[in-house]
Parts: structure tokens; C-alpha cells; sequence
């Protein structure tokens, strides 16, 4: 196992975790591309994608955590958002990553793009913010809705090893009518309660690489606490504006390799 290897795995986890932290998002969709991309730019190593998500739901597992600690502490978590789509998100992980197993490798990353194009389009749509201020208590939206459309994304989130943060974002600020920072907060948890029923899927069926996912998970933990605290301070209007742009390059690089093969 080479050194080089490992410390890049480090030093993408620790700026996948600040990006989890500052916008609320698992960190699958920064980790998968980096994970596919840069060890192999750089000549240290090569993942495929079945790699990639089994140890990108690790990192995940780890950043939503560290991320939902710090947004907790501001209170901007909704406990009643974790109570209905958390745990429908963790048993839509849960047999979802379970049936990853018999699924090519292309095909999760077609799914993939897939997920991430249509969430970017949505993140675009200009939106006026309602109750910016609101105590995460007196969130108010659709339950039923909330629990259908959690199952369904936790469902395909798990196929790919991403429990689905950059779906869920749009679908709670555009469709349930959540404010963004009590979204962002609250989709961490989410997110966290998916990961974990995520990773006990691919720890059953042997697909994580462990030295590489701890190398992710010592960067990953000081990250999404750096980005946590960050995150409070900046405009919802510039973090939604980044998940959209960060989202739309994810997919759009996803759609290429899956066209052209490269």
C-alpha cells in the first residue's frame, strides 16, 4: 500500500468535509469524482466505481456526523425532518446498497449522473426565502410527501453509495417549502441515519476497502467542522447557488465518461 496513496486520500477527505459542512451535502457528490479522478491524474492509484461507492458511504457516514454536530449546535436541525425522512431514507440505503451488489458498475454511474443533473436543473430556479428565521420546531410540510419521496431517493441513493444529500436539498427547499438553512442542517441528519444503514450494506456484502476509507474519514472529521461553522455565516443565496454549480459540473463530468468511455 503506498504512502502517496493514502495521504491523498487524506487530503480529499478533509476538503470533502468542508464542503459537506458548509452546504449540508453528504459528501458523495464531491467524493465519487474526486475518488474516480485524482488518484489516477496524480499516478497513485485507480479506483473503479464500485470502489469508489463503497468507501465514499464511510466518508460520507463520517462527514454527515462531524457536519451535524456543528449545525446542531447552531440550531438549524429539525427533529421531526429526521424522524420521517431519515429513517425512510435509511431503509431505502439499506436496500439499496444491498442490491448494488448485483449491479454493473456502469450502470450506478449512469444512475448517478442522472440524479445529479435533474437536482442541479431544480437548484437553478430562482426562489424568494420563507421563514428564514424560523425556530427548526415550527417547520412546517407535507409528511406524507416528505416520507414517499425519502424512501425513493434513499432507495437509488444506496445503489450508488450516496444517501442522497444533493436530491434532497432541492426536493426539501422547492417542494416542501423548508428554509435553506434548517435544510441544510437537518439534511446532514438525513443523511447520517442513510449512511450508517448504507454501510452496514456494504460491509456485508465485503465491498469496502477499509485502510483506504479511514484514510478519507482522518480528513473528513476536521473538515465538515471547519465548514460547519463557515457555513452559518454565509448568504442561502450563495449556498444554494454553490450546490447548484457543484451539483451541474458533477453530472455533467458523469454524463461525459459514460458517453465517451474517458
Amino acid at each position: 500500500m503506498e504512502i502517496p496513496f493514502l495521504i491523498t486520500l487524506l487530503l480529499l477527505g478533509l476538503g470533502g468535509g468542508f464542503l459537506s459542512g458548509l452546504l449540508g451535502l453528504g459528501g458523495a457528490i464531491f467524493m465519487i469524482p474526486l475518488l474516480l479522478y485524482v488518484p489516477p491524474a496524480l499516478g497513485v492509484g485507480l479506483f473503479d466505481m464500485k470502489q469508489v461507492a463503497a468507501i465514499s458511504m464511510v466518508q460520507v457516514l463520517s462527514a454527515s456526523l462531524s457536519g451535524l454536530i456543528v449545525h446542531k449546535k447552531n440550531k438549524f436541525v429539525s427533529k421531526s425532518i429526521l424522524i420521517y425522512m431519515g429513517i425512510c431514507n435509511a431503509i431505502g440505503n439499506l436496500a439499496g446498497s444491498l442490491f448494488s451488489k448485483q449491479v454493473k458498475s456502469d450502470f450506478l454511474l449512469a444512475i448517478f449522473a442522472t440524479m445529479a443533473v435533474i437536482a442541479a436543473i431544480v437548484m437553478f430556479i430562482p426562489r424568494r426565502e420563507q421563514g428564514e428565521n424560523i425556530p427548526p420546531e415550527e417547520v412546517q410540510y407535507n409528511k406524507s410527501l416528505a416520507v414517499l419521496v425519502s424512501l425513493l431517493i434513499g432507495t437509488f441513493g444506496g445503489m450508488v453509495g450516496a444517501p442522497g444529500a444533493f436530491i434532497y436539498i432541492p426536493v426539501m427547499i422547492y417542494l416542501l417549502n423548508i428554509p435553506t438553512r434548517i435544510v441544510i442542517g437537518s439534511t446532514l441528519g438525513i443523511v447520517f441515519l442513510g449512511a450508517i444503514a448504507g454501510t452496514i450494506g456494504k460491509m456485508t456484502t465485503g465491498q469496502i476497502i477499509w485502510p483506504y476509507a479511514i484514510a478519507l474519514v482522518i480528513g473528513t472529521v476536521p473538515g465538515a467542522q471547519i465548514g460547519g461553522n463557515v457555513s452559518k455565516k454565509v448568504n442561502t443565496k450563495y449556498l444554494r447557488l454553490a450546490i447548484a454549480v457543484i451539483i451541474a459540473i458533477t453530472g455533467l463530468r458523469m454524463w461525459y465518461q459514460i458517453l465517451t468511455g474517458k
